[in-house]
C-alpha cells in the first residue's frame, strides 16, 4: 500500500476519534446535572437516575459510532 494512503488512513482515524472527547464531556455533564439535581431534591432520586442514565447510554453510543469508525477506517 502507499506511504501517503496509509498516512491518510492514520489521520483519518485520529479525526474520527475527536467524538470521543465529546462523549467524554457529555457523560460528565449528565451525571454532574444528576448529582446537583438529586442534592436539590432527594425524593426524586429513582426517576433522576432513570434519566441520568438514559442520558448516558445515548451519549456512549455517539461516543461508540466515533471509536467505531475510526476503526472502520484503519483497518478496512
Amino acid at each position: 500500500m502507499d506511504v501517503r494512503i496509509q498516512c491518510y488512513k492514520y489521520m483519518g482515524a485520529g479525526l474520527a476519534t475527536i467524538g470521543l472527547t465529546g462523549a467524554g464531556a457529555g457523560v460528565g455533564i449528565v451525571f454532574g446535572s444528576f448529582l446537583i439535581a438529586s442534592a436539590r431534591n432527594s425524593s426524586l432520586r429513582n426517576e433522576l437516575f432513570k434519566s441520568a442514565i438514559l442520558g448516558f447510554a445515548l451519549t456512549e453510543a455517539v461516543g461508540l459510532l466515533a471509536l467505531m469508525m475510526a476503526f472502520l477506517i484503519l483497518f478496512m
